[in-house]
């Protein structure tokens, strides 16, 4: 094999008849072992090696899935994405999947090793923004958001006071802990930081769940880290809904960016898969603008939370009974 090439392969999501599992293949990327240090230089080090890399454009990618192989080919920046159906009935739970990437010779230039999310048949999904929703991020002002990115490791990064209770009791809403409702972490950061939000969200006892991120960005492109565009959330979040027409969806999001404009817009859609929208209320001057997009939620019969801290979701959310 060819140790210079890595093969990444990030958590997916589905079912028996729609699964999904995403990727990248890279010619070459920076070691980055997470040394847990309150040393700023380290840390400058570590985040600035997540985004040196280089993609494998146009290579054969090849998943293995219980008895099913499926091909497929990345993208120019070294994407894949793998959408089937399984031959067999796949029960609840997480499983293994791998993935190879094969060279023009049919030999192997390296495997990995991922995960695909299977929830149970539960009442309730949950979709979260990460940015100022779960994590104190300042996204809407570049220089705050990048010196929290630099100065803080996935331990010390702060998560806001009672966000883990209320998603810990969102997840056993109506269900057995055996069989948690499933979350889905829709966010503006990068593939680049798969690996440190996913030990943020371990280490701040968050439910686990599935990643959807935005596209992988270089060293040079870094000041533009958890920038992008509006349709792009926006078809991320409905492909979850696509995937499970019959599951009732909870969204979570703030006013920092356009969280509360790209939720209206899908519940003035598909009002009959939303059972209530909450917005952390981050930036003040955009109150009456957040009030009037959730005036339009609560028309369509979906519940709104409009609220600073947790403390208040978690009453909203006992009193319209997701949480006893």
């Amino acid at each position: 094999m060819n140790k210079s090439v890595q093969v990444k392969v990030y958590h997916g999501y589905g079912h028996t008849h729609n699964l999904v599992v995403y990727g990248h293949v890279f010619r070459y990327k920076a070691k980055t072992e997470q040394v847990y240090s309150n040393n700023i230089w380290i840390n400058i080090v570590h985040l600035l090696k997540l985004f040196i890399l280089k993609p494998y454009p146009f290579v054969e990618v090849r998943l293995r899935f219980f008895d099913q192989t499926i091909y497929n080919k990345t993208e120019a920046d070294g994407f894949f994405k793998f959408e089937w159906k399984a031959t067999q009935e796949v029960p609840a739970g997480w499983h293994t999947v791998k993935v190879e990437a094969v060279a023009n010779d049919g030999s192997i230039l390296n495997i990995g090793e991922g995960k695909v999310f299977v929830p149970h048949i539960t009442q309730y999904a949950f979709i979260s923004d990460v940015d100022d929703t779960i994590m104190v991020s300042h996204s809407a002002t570049i220089g705050r958001r990048l010196r929290e990115l630099f100065i803080k490791n996935p331990r010390t990064r702060k998560t806001f006071p009672q966000a883990a209770s209320h998603y810990q009791q969102l997840a056993l809403s109506q269900t057995a802990a055996n069989q948690p409702n499933p979350f889905f972490y829709v966010s503006s950061s990068e593939w680049n930081l798969y690996d440190y939000l996913l030990e943020t969200f371990r280490f701040n006892q968050l439910p686990d769940g599935a990643f959807l991120l935005n596209t992988l960005k270089h060293w040079s492109d870094l000041i533009k880290t958890g920038k992008t565009g509006h349709e792009g959330k926006l078809l991320r979040v409905m492909r979850i809904l696509d995937a499970f027409p019959n599951q009732k969806f909870v969204f979570f999001g703030d006013n920092s960016q356009q969280d509360p404009a790209i939720y209206t817009a899908i519940v003035e859609k598909h009002p009959e898969n939303i059972t209530a929208v909450y917005i952390r209320n981050i930036r003040k001057e955009k109150e009456r603008e957040t009030k009037a997009l959730l005036k339009k939620v609560e028309e369509k019969g979906v519940k709104y939370c409009l609220f600073q801290s947790s403390e208040e979701a978690i009453k909203h959310s006992k009193a319209i009974g997701l949480i006893s």
